[in-house]
């Protein structure tokens, strides 16, 4: 069964924001790591600090972009997801930071612009751990 051109751009996206990463010389540790009823894109290690990486890729401007797409919602799967990986490896210990990576289209077919936003949000620790 063919895959959606969405599901086709979603993990494109993943790999082209790994490349991006490693370019910037992160380390890679998991790339859709499953758990606590979600998923994380890309867990990657800079330094001691781990990064959770979410991924958002749209092929047009509408609703707001890649970034909208990043909502509240979204970022408390985020959270509860990484509190299971942290968990799961023993890394409470370490500090974290969320980013978030778009991948959008310019304009036309042609240029896709990628963007990385460092520590995007704050966890309401109290309440999500």
């Amino acid at each position: 069964m063919a895959r959606p051109p969405s599901h086709r751009l979603g993990r494109r996206s993943e790999w082209a924001a790994l490349l991006l990463l490693l370019a910037k010389g992160y380390r890679f540790r998991h790339r859709n790591w499953r758990g606590a009823g979600g998923e994380l894109d890309l867990v990657m290690q800079r330094r001691e600090e781990m990064v959770f990486v979410e991924v958002k890729a749209r092929s047009d401007a509408l609703y707001g972009g890649a970034v909208a797409a990043f909502d509240k919602k979204k970022q408390q799967v985020l959270v509860r997801v990484s509190a299971a990986y942290l968990s799961r490896y023993s890394l409470w210990e370490r500090p974290c930071r969320f980013d978030l990576i778009t991948v959008e289209r310019v304009g036309g077919m042609l240029p896709w612009r990628i963007r990385h936003y460092r520590d995007v949000f704050q966890p309401n620790r109290g309440r999500q751990f």
